[in-house]
């Protein structure tokens, strides 16, 4: 990375979890079980996507770009913050730093990217259904697929290089189980590391800001449309498409603005990696599971393509 001959730290030390030195043990058969469920279950919904032609939709096909990108963000960080639980010696080196904090932002901002998309997709579905082949086309949804996968490597490389082009020199532990940005600033030396600190903030708070308004204004024109709708099951109808995706979006945006929004002030370590782990764990934990319960079509595709399988002789009986 830029700037990585100008440090007189060759590697850092994680001490997230030494605070807890009693429950590692504990807190690694959690984390390693949220992680299992976390990869299986969006490994369910792109698999029942894939084998049900009936889901071969831009709703669905967003949905699997969604599952891929979840994937992707725990893989850069959960198996080292499994690991370092398990052992006395949690050193990483200065460039696999670097790349962690680059694949956790770049997969981080493009979910977010990618629930925006999907909160136009549902827009579009609602107030335009008569538009919706041509305004959410196979062209039109692979270049949002795209843009907000470019999107998210911008922000990661921008980020990363802009972090790590700062001097670091000593002490090495970051308290944090992962690249944080916060506990690395902390290490950094030089004149610029408050120049820094505030344009890395500002990037990221305003991705998320401009991404959490955009959503917010799909769902104001989507719930001016549902209201216009005279029956109350077309309603309910109308309203079932988006209740999957709203609850993400909810549970997504609450778990962030702990992190990039929280008050100034002193924070102990503890709390610090608490919060970490709602985000980082916790979020992609739930995004599963609320997909695949709140969405009745998903839900369906699921017991059709594999419980029918599991327990034949129960399908043939119902």
């Amino acid at each position: 990375m830029p700037g990585a001959n100008h440090s007189t730290v060759t590697q850092f030390i994680l001490i997230g979890f030494s605070a807890f030195p009693h429950l590692q043990l504990m807190l690694f058969l959690l984390l390693l079980l949220m992680y299992l469920f976390t990869l299986l279950g969006n490994l369910l919904i792109m698999a029942t996507v894939w084998s049900e032609r009936g889901l071969h939709t831009p709703m669905y096909l967003l949905l699997c770009a969604l599952s891929v990108s979840e994937i992707l963000y725990t893989v850069a960080i959960i198996p080292r913050m499994l690991a370092d639980l398990l052992s006395t010696r949690r050193s990483i080196a200065f460039l696999a730093c670097a790349s962690q904090m680059f694949f956790s932002f770049t997969f981080g901002f493009t979910h977010s990217f990618l629930l925006t998309v999907m909160g136009y997709d549902r827009y579009v579905a609602i107030c335009h259904p008569l538009r919706y082949s041509v305004l959410m086309s196979p062209r039109v949804c692979t270049c949002l697929l795209g843009c907000s996968w470019a999107g998210g490597s911008v922000i990661g490389m921008v980020v990363t290089t802009v972090i790590f082009h700062l001097s670091f020199c000593g002490p090495s532990e970051i308290h944090h189980f992962a690249c944080h940005v916060p506990p690395l600033l902390k290490l950094a030396c030089g004149d610029d590391v408050l120049v820094v600190s505030l344009g890395v903030g500002l990037v990221c708070i305003m991705a998320l800001l401009g991404c959490l308004l955009l959503i917010l204004l799909s769902y104001a024109f989507i719930v001016a449309a549902i209201l216009k709708i005279s029956s109350p099951e077309g309603r309910n109808k109308a309203f079932s498409t988006c209740a999957s995706h709203l609850t993400v979006v909810v549970v997504h945006y609450g778990f962030a603005s702990v992190i990039y929004l929280k008050p100034k002030g002193p924070q102990s370590p503890e709390g610090e990696t608490l919060m970490g782990i709602t985000y980082t764990v916790l979020t992609p934990f739930l995004s599963p599971i609320i997909f695949s319960l709140r969405n009745k079509e998903l839900k369906v595709a699921i017991k059709k393509t594999f419980f029918s399988k599991l327990y034949p002789e129960k399908n043939v009986m119902t």
